[in-house]
């Protein structure tokens, strides 16, 4: 995970740096933090809650979270929601169907969806 997150915050140096002015790359580099920042809160709160059924909840609200901050937000959640899916898919053995899934939950919320969509019944409330 945190390779990936070096890759992230590496990559958004890069797409700032190359792609943007750099006065629109400044605030496009502090939403992708912040978007990096947000995936990884709904990931540790996933880890903690351990809570069976609640993983598409957390996908959900992670890509919703980082999404809200803008185009660098909505950016670095997808980069993080396809490298985790693609690393996923090949070393859990849940399958294509389980991944499909998954990315319907991070489009979802990247979409401004209501995370709450996914949410299981019994999550504590602190989720």
């Amino acid at each position: 995970m945190r390779l990936c997150i070096c890759f992230v915050l590496l990559s958004i140096v890069l797409y700032a740096s190359a792609d943007n002015p750099f006065s629109s790359g400044i605030k496009f580099v502090r939403d992708a933090a912040g978007g990096a920042r947000d995936m990884w809160r709904a990931y540790r709160d996933m880890r903690e809650a351990n809570y069976i059924g609640a993983d598409k909840y957390f996908h959900a609200r992670g890509n919703y979270d980082a999404a809200r901050r803008g185009p660098g937000g909505a950016w670095a959640a997808k980069v993080i929601s396809d490298a985790r899916e693609g690393w996923q898919s090949r070393v859990s053995g849940r399958g294509a169907e389980d991944t499909r899934l998954d990315q319907e939950a991070n489009e979802w919320g990247r979409r401004g969806g209501d995370p709450n969509r996914f949410r299981p019944a019994g999550l504590p409330s602190k989720y």
